[in-house]
């Protein structure tokens, strides 16, 4: 017990001593480079290690951007009026229909040839005349024809997910 209390003692001595001084260095491509060990051109850096803050360039320049995030729009920003968005809004929405229309009649076509791919599994003939099912060949092709399947009904349920937002 006396032993892991003295560590203890120990390590809580220590801490402080393992704070290092930190340079950086900029060289002439604009790399910045940080090390403990000070070079030609480098500067030190105040770090105070009983702050909780966070005191480096980038996170500075992180909260100065997200501060800044939200700026009013400049006067010479191009105005659109209403009737006019609302004529590139219902033409979007028609152009998204058309697309949903069409995804929808090729979802049924690669349904069709999804069935007709099941019914025809693949065969082979030796040379003796005996006939043999191709196992792989015919995974092969129903996986491709099942993915053909999902793809049209993912598109299917993103376009009509985006109809959904503009109504």
């Amino acid at each position: 017990m006396k032993k892991h209390l003295f560590l203890m003692l120990l390590a809580l001595i220590a801490s402080p001593s393992a704070f290092a001084e930190i340079y950086k260095h900029v060289d002439a491509d604009g790399r910045v480079t940080y090390s403990n060990i000070k070079s030609k051109g480098s500067t030190r850096l105040e770090i105070d290690p009983d702050a909780n803050n966070i005191s480096n360039d980038r996170a500075k320049a992180k909260t100065n951007n997200t501060a800044n995030k939200r700026t009013a729009t400049p006067d010479s920003f191009p105005r659109v009026d209403k009737d006019t968005q609302n004529q590139r809004d219902s033409k979007r929405r028609s152009i998204l229909q058309g697309e949903l229309d069409a995804e929808k009649a090729a979802l049924e076509e690669a349904k069709k040839a999804y069935a007709e791919g099941e019914s025809n599994p693949e065969v082979y003939r030796t040379a003796s005349g005996q006939t043999f099912r191709n196992v792989p060949k015919f995974e092969a092709k129903m996986k491709g024809l099942k993915e053909n399947v999902d793809n049209h009904e993912k598109n299917i349920e993103l376009l009509q997910k985006e109809l959904d937002s503009l109504r």
